[in-house]
């Protein structure tokens, strides 16, 4: 229950960031949806609320499993003519989507674990059409030093600070994570301008959860919190993850 709070918390503030930039798009039909394409979009956690809107939407995933889920997700929806999942990873993602071919690409935690992060982005930017939005979503250094000081674990930290992909170790299960400077310059370096960046999970992660649990409103509050804090420099800079929205 607490952990589904949480992730409501995470997926509640990128889509209103996502939906934000989403309404100032153009279709290509008046009174059509857009054509959007999300990568590494797995069981369809943003692609099928995006075709219940009325979105036409390209999931590309290497997951069988989880392109199964999806079809099932988008069939239980209603949305199965809207929703099209494609097996592939960033490396294909021109071929399997098509040149030019999207209003939007949602990247959401798969820039962390791509062999060539440039290059993937270099890849988004190709499938999209001029003035198209990229939602990315990246792990940012900085929180897990904080995580793993407060954890006890001193070491770790100091690593995690100075490795160049932000890992804390050898049995780290994360490949990189991003810091906002360095995230930024590789998005221009694919031909992005960034708009906006918003910190994620920023309290979600230090929160007991208890309190959440059974404090009256505390997820509420909770999400608030978040909200309030999400564009604030200093508290970004802390955040477990960075959501920047760029235009190409």
């Amino acid at each position: 229950m607490v952990e589904r709070r949480r992730r409501s918390v995470r997926t509640a503030l990128v889509g209103e960031a996502l939906r934000a930039a989403l309404a100032g798009l153009e279709p290509t039909e008046p009174g059509a949806g857009l054509d959007i394409v999300d990568l590494g979009g797995g069981t369809g956690g943003f692609a099928v609320p995006l075709a219940v809107e009325g979105h036409r939407v390209t999931v590309v995933d290497p997951s069988p499993d989880a392109l199964a889920s999806l079809e099932r997700r988008a069939r239980d929806e209603g949305v199965s003519e809207l929703v099209r999942g494609v097996q592939g990873d960033a490396a294909e993602l021109p071929g399997l989507a098509g040149k030019s071919s999207a209003d939007a690409v949602l990247c959401h935690g798969v820039l962390e674990v791509v062999d060539d992060p440039v290059q993937a982005l270099q890849a988004m930017a190709s499938v999209l059409r001029e003035g198209g939005v990229l939602s990315l979503l990246v792990a940012q250094r900085n929180a897990v030093v904080l995580a793993r000081a407060l954890a006890g674990h001193l070491t770790e930290a100091r690593i995690a600070l100075e490795d160049p992909d932000g890992r804390w170790g050898a049995n780290d299960p994360m490949p990189r994570r991003f810091d906002e400077t360095t995230i930024t310059v590789q998005l221009a370096d694919a031909g992005f301008e960034v708009q906006t960046v918003h910190g994620v999970r920023m309290f979600a992660d230090l929160v007991p959860s208890a309190f959440v649990d059974t404090e009256p409103g505390a997820a509420d509050s909770l999400a608030e919190l978040e909200r309030a804090a999400s564009r604030h420099p200093a508290f970004r800079a802390l955040a477990t993850q960075l959501h920047i929205l760029a235009t190409h």
